[in-house]
C-alpha cells in the first residue's frame, strides 16, 4: 500500500511528508526523521507486485543491494548518496537513504544550458570515481542519467536512485521527460535488461554528452534498428576539444564490445587536464564584480537625484518598485533561455523596471525645474530615461554572469538588493556629504 503524508514508520521515528516519486517497481517517500529533526529519503518495494511469479526475486534483490550499499556507506564516499538503514515495517521493505538538496544535471542544463567543459567533466569524473566503487562491490547502477546526478551547491556531484528503484518514475515527471531518460540507455539494457558495468559507462557518457550540448543524445534503439546516427558532440560545440570529442564517443559506442571496458578505463581516456584546466577542482562561484559596481553605482545617483530634488514619497516608491520590476527580469530570462530571443526579452523587462526608475527621476526633477521652463524639463526626462536604461543594460549583464552561478533566486535577490542598496547610498552621499 501507499503511505499518506503524516504516516509514522518505526513507531514515530520517521514521519512520511510527500512522495518523491512512484513506479512499476517501487515508491520513494521524502520523510522526516524525528529524533536528528532531518529529511531522508525511503524507498519500498511496490506491493502490487506481490503477485508477479518474479516478487520474490525482486525482494531478494532489493534487501542484498540495500544491504551492499549500507557497507559501502560505511566508509562514505563523497559522491554517493549515503545510506542510513534498511528495516521492515509489517510486511514493507524500507530503505532509508540520505537527501541530497540542490538540483540535478537535467535541472541545471534547463536552467543554464550547456555547461562549461571544465565544470561539467569535473561532474563526470566525480561520478565514474563513485560508479567505480559501485562496481568493484558488484553492483551496476543502470541509470546513472542527468536527473539521478544531484549537484550540491559546494561543487560536488553525488549519484542518487540506484539500480533497487531503476523503474521509479518521479510523480512531476512528464512522458517527455521519461522518454528524455530512455536517451541515455544503451540498447542492451532497454532490449535485454543487461546488467553488465558497461551499460553504465554509456549512460555516463551520454550524460557529459548532454550536459556539454544541452541537447539529449540520440536514442539508443533508434541507432541500432533505425541506423539513426548519434551526432558528434562537437557538431554542437565547436569549442569542445578532439579528446573529448571522442572520449563521449567512445563511451556511447552503441555496441558494448566496442566501449572501454571498465569504468577506469573511459576515465583514463576522459582524462586530459592539458584540454581543460583544473578539470579536477571544485567548482567556484563566480560574482561579476564589475556590472554590479556599475549597477550599483548608476542605482546611486538615482538616489542621489531624487534627494537632490527633495522627491516626494511617490517617487522614491516608483523607484523601488521600478529596482524590483528590473530584477525580475531573472525569471523571463531563465523561461526564455537558451533561445536566441532570451537577451532581448530579459532586457525588455529589465528597460521596463528602468522607465519606472526614470519615471520617478524625471518627475522628480521636471517639479524642482519647474520654473526654468520646458526645455530644461525635457532634457531631465531624457537625462533620466538614458541613465535607467543604462542601469538595465548593466543588470542584464550582471544577470548573464550571476545565474552561472546562483539559482534564479538568488540573483533576483543579488540584483534588486544591489539596485536598492544603490538608491540609499545616494541619499546617504547627499544628505551627509553635500553640505
Amino acid at each position: 500500500m501507499t503511505w499518506g503524508i503524516g504516516q509514522e514508520l518505526q513507531g514515530g521515528k520517521y514521519v512520511i511528508e510527500q512522495i518523491l516519486g512512484q513506479g512499476g517497481f517501487g515508491i520513494t517517500y521524502k520523510a522526516l526523521q524525528v529524533n536528528l529533526n532531518r529529511p531522508v529519503v525511503i524507498k519500498t518495494p511496490n506491493e502490487y507486485l506481490n503477485h508477479d511469479p518474479e516478487y520474490d526475486k525482486y525482494i531478494e534483490r532489493f534487501i542484498a543491494e540495500g544491504q551492499t550499499l549500507a557497507r559501502l556507506s560505511q566508509d562514505p564516499h563523497p559522491h554517493i548518496v549515503g545510506v542510513i538503514e534498511l528495516f521492515q515495517e509489517g510486511n514493507t521493505h524500507c530503505l532509508v537513504m540520505e537527501f541530497v538538496p540542490g538540483e540535478n544535471l537535467f535541472q541545471a542544463v534547463k536552467r543554464r544550458g550547456a555547461l562549461p567543459a571544465a565544470e561539467i567533466v569535473t561532474y563526470i569524473r566525480q561520478i565514474g570515481q563513485a560508479l567505480m566503487v559501485v562496481h568493484q562491490a558488484g553492483l551496476v547502477h543502470r541509470d546513472a542519467h542527468p536527473g539521478n546526478i544531484m549537484l550540491r551547491s559546494n561543487g560536488k556531484a553525488v549519484l542518487i536512485d540506484f539500480g533497487i528503484a531503476k523503474q521509479i518514475i518521479p510523480a512531476t515527471q512528464s512522458s517527455t521527460d521519461k522518454a528524455a531518460h530512455e536517451r541515455f540507455a544503451p540498447y542492451e539494457q532497454r532490449y535485454k535488461g543487461s546488467r553488465d558495468p558497461r551499460v553504465d559507462i554509456y549512460c555516463l557518457a551520454a550524460s557529459l554528452y548532454y550536459g556539454i550540448t544541452g541537447q539529449n543524445p540520440t536514442n539508443s534503439l533508434a541507432r541500432k534498428l533505425d541506423n539513426e546516427p548519434l551526432i558528434p558532440p562537437r557538431e554542437i560545440i565547436s569549442s569542445i576539444s578532439d579528446g573529448l570529442n571522442r572520449a563521449i564517443l567512445n563511451g556511447m559506442a552503441l555496441e558494448a564490445k566496442d566501449r572501454p571496458q571498465s569504468m577506469q578505463s573511459w576515465l583514463e581516456i576522459l582524462s586530459y587536464k592539458s584540454s581543460i584546466p583544473n578539470a579536477d577542482t571544485e567548482i567556484a562561484r563566480t560574482i561579476p564584480w564589475v556590472s554590479l559596481t556599475i549597477l550599483l553605482l548608476l542605482s546611486s545617483l538615482m538616489g542621489y537625484i531624487l534627494t537632490a530634488v527633495n522627491a516626494p514619497f511617490l517617487s522614491w516608491a516608483l523607484a523601488v518598485a521600478g529596482a524590483v520590476l528590473g530584477g525580475s527580469m531573472v525569471v523571463v530570462g531563465d523561461v526564455a533561455r537558451p533561445r536566441a530571443g532570451a537577451v532581448a526579452l530579459a532586457l525588455g523587462v529589465a528597460v521596463a523596471g528602468a522607465v519606472a526608475v526614470a519615471v520617478a527621476v524625471a518627475v522628480a526633477v521636471a517639479e524642482a525645474l519647474a520654473v526654468a521652463g520646458a526645455g530644461a524639463r525635457a532634457g531631465a526626462g531624457a537625462g533620466a530615461v538614458a541613465g535607467a536604461v543604462a542601469w538595465a543594460v548593466a543588470g542584464v549583464g550582471a544577470s548573464h554572469h550571476l545565474e552561472k552561478s546562483f539559482s534564479k533566486d538568488h540573483t533576483f535577490l543579488i540584483l534588486t538588493g544591489t539596485s536598492n542598496l544603490g538608491l540609499g547610498l545616494g541619499w546617504i552621499v547627499h544628505k551627509f556629504f553635500t553640505r
